[in-house]
């Protein structure tokens, strides 16, 4: 399967939570969570390489519809649910239309 939505966004955590964001967002992969549909092909979590309180998620998807329809699910509700009180701002999304890449892990 290939991407053909995609989006990044970045979570500033609470000061000195970061690794609680960072293991939660990780659960994503779980079976059963968002990230192990097969309809994600790319879910990257990373950190801030000057404050480990800012993380970036990068993730496609085989369509912006997949994403929704996956999202609405109970466990991406969830997850999103356990977010929200570890940041200390709202997230910051962009959008992205994949062309071409490589994703190895």
């Amino acid at each position: 399967m290939i991407a053909t939505y995609g989006f990044s966004a970045t979570l500033t955590a609470r000061p000195g939570l970061g690794d609680r964001l960072v293991d939660l967002l990780l659960t994503g992969l779980n079976p059963g969570s968002p990230g192990a549909s097969g309809h994600c092909v790319v879910y990257l979590v990373s950190r801030s390489a000057s404050d480990p309180d800012v993380v970036h998620v990068t993730e496609g998807w085989t369509s912006e519809d997949d994403h929704h329809r996956i999202f609405a699910g109970e466990a991406a509700r969830s997850i999103v649910a356990q977010i929200d009180p570890l940041l200390d701002k709202e997230p910051e999304y962009t959008d992205h239309v994949p062309v071409r890449g490589k994703a190895a892990f």
